[in-house]
C-alpha cells in the first residue's frame, strides 16, 4: 500500500512532468474510483490544464484551471506516464493530453480519482478530515497531539486524522526505531519517550522518501522504488535477529494489523517503571552493603580501640616493671656504696 514515501514521491514527479498539460480527453472504465458520474466527471475536467501537485498523508492534489483532481492509489496501484498509443492493457481510467501522452491508472484496490470545485476542497469529506502530515509536524505539536491521549501508539501513528502518511508497511520501523512495543498504551509513554517516538517516525520514513519509495511500488516512468527489503529493520522479518540485540523478530496480531517487533528491544511493559524498580532494588543493595560496611567498620574501629588500650596497657605495664628495676639496682648500688665506706673507716680506725 503507499504511503507517505510513495505519495510524496508521485507529488514530486506529477509537479516536475506534468505541469502545463491539457486534458484533451477522459476515459473511464472504472466508474467505482469516482466521486462523480462519469458525464459530470468529464465535463468538469475535459479541457482543464495541469497546474501544482502536492500531497496530503495519502492523498495526491493537482489544481488544475478547473478545479482539483484528487487522487488516492488505494490499496496500490500504477500511475503511469506514456503515449497516448502505448497504454497499459490493464487500467482503469486515462487522461489523454494534447501532447500525445496519457496518465493510466491501474488501482489493486480502492484507489479513488475525485473532482472538488474550486475553493471546496473544505467539502471533501475524505481529505478534510486528515491530519498534518507525518514529517511536517514539530516537536511541540506533536507533544501536544499525545498530551491526554489513552490508545496503543501504533493506533495513534496509523490514524489519518491524528497524524497523515503512515501505513502499517513502515510502522514496524518506526516503532522499533522509538523503543516501543506496538501495544504500548501513550499515557505511559514519558516525555523522552514521546520525543523519541517524534524523531522515529522521521527517522523511519525519510530514507525511503530519499529513495523514491518501496521497490514494490512504481514511478510514473514505470520505475520501481529504491528502498529495498535490505533496507528494512524488523518489518516482515519473523524470526530473524533483531539488528540490535539478535533477539529473534516477533510477529503478532494487534488489533485490526499484524505487528513485527523485537520483544527484548521494545518491551510492553514501560522503561521508566522497570528502572524504577531496579533503582530501588538497586538502592537496597547499596544500603545492605553499606550497613555490611559500616558494621565491618564499627567492628574494626572497636577492635582497633581495644587493641590499642591493650598495648597502652601492656606498655605502662612495661614502663612500670622496667621503673621498678631500675629503683632497685639503683637503690643497691647505694647501698653497696655506703657499706663500702663503712668498711674504710673501721679500717682506718684500727690503724
Amino acid at each position: 500500500m503507499p504511503e507517505l514515501p510513495e505519495i510524496a514521491s508521485r507529488a514530486k514527479e506529477m509537479q516536475r512532468l506534468l505541469v502545463g498539460k491539457k486534458i484533451r480527453e477522459i476515459e473511464l472504465l472504472q466508474p467505482k474510483c469516482l466521486n462523480k458520474a462519469p458525464g459530470r466527471f468529464r465535463k468538469a475536467l475535459k479541457g482543464a490544464e495541469l497546474l501544482g501537485t502536492t500531497y496530503h498523508g495519502k492523498w495526491l492534489f493537482t489544481d488544475t484551471t478547473r478545479g482539483h483532481l484528487l487522487i488516492n492509489l488505494g490499496m496500490g496501484g500504477d500511475m503511469l506516464l506514456v503515449k497516448d498509443d502505448e497504454l497499459p492493457e490493464k487500467r482503469q481510467a486515462v487522461f489523454f493530453f494534447d501532447d500525445g501522452t496519457a496518465l493510466s491508472f491501474r488501482f489493486w484496490w480502492f484507489g479513488h480519482i475525485h473532482h472538488v470545485a474550486e475553493g471546496k476542497l473544505g467539502t471533501h469529506k475524505m481529505s478534510a478530515k486528515l491530519g498534518p502530515n507525518a514529517v511536517d509536524v514539530s516537536r511541540e505539536e506533536f507533544r501536544e497531539m499525545l498530551r491526554g491521549r489513552r490508545g496503543s501508539v501504533k493506533s495513534f501513528i496509523l490514524n489519518q486524522e491524528r497524524i497523515a502518511g503512515i501505513g502499517n508497511a513502515y510502522s514496524h520501523d518506526i516503532l522499533f526505531l522509538a523503543g516501543l512495543h506496538p501495544e504500548r498504551k501513550l499515557d505511559t509513554l514519558s516525555e523522552d519517550e514521546v520525543d523519541g517516538l517524534w524523531q522515529a517516525i522521521r527517522d523511519g520514513l525519510m530514507p525511503a522518501l530519499k529513495k523514491g519509495g518501496a521497490w514494490y511500488e512504481r514511478d510514473l516512468r514505470g520505475r520501481r522504488g529504491r528502498f529495498k527489503m535490505d533496507d528494512i529493520l524488523v518489518g516482515y522479518r519473523e524470526d530473524e535477529p533483531c539488528p540490535a540485540c539478535r533477539t529473534k523478530i516477533v510477529k503478532k496480531r494487534t488489533g485490526s494489523t499484524t505487528s513485527f517487533f523485537c520483544p527484548k528491544c521494545q518491551p510492553l511493559k514501560p522503561k521508566r517503571a522497570r528502572a524504577g524498580r531496579a533503582s530501588r532494588k538497586k538502592t537496597e543493595a547499596k544500603k545492605k552493603i553499606q550497613g555490611r560496611a559500616s558494621r565491618k567498620k564499627a567492628t574494626t574501629k572497636k577492635k582497633t580501640t581495644q587493641r590499642a588500650k591493650s598495648r597502652k596497657k601492656a606498655t605502662t605495664r612495661r614502663k612500670t616493671t622496667q621503673r621498678a628495676k631500675s629503683n632497685k639496682k639503683a637503690g643497691a648500688g647505694r647501698a653497696g656504696g655506703a657499706g663500702k665506706k663503712r668498711s674504710a673507716k673501721r679500717k682506718t680506725r684500727k690503724n
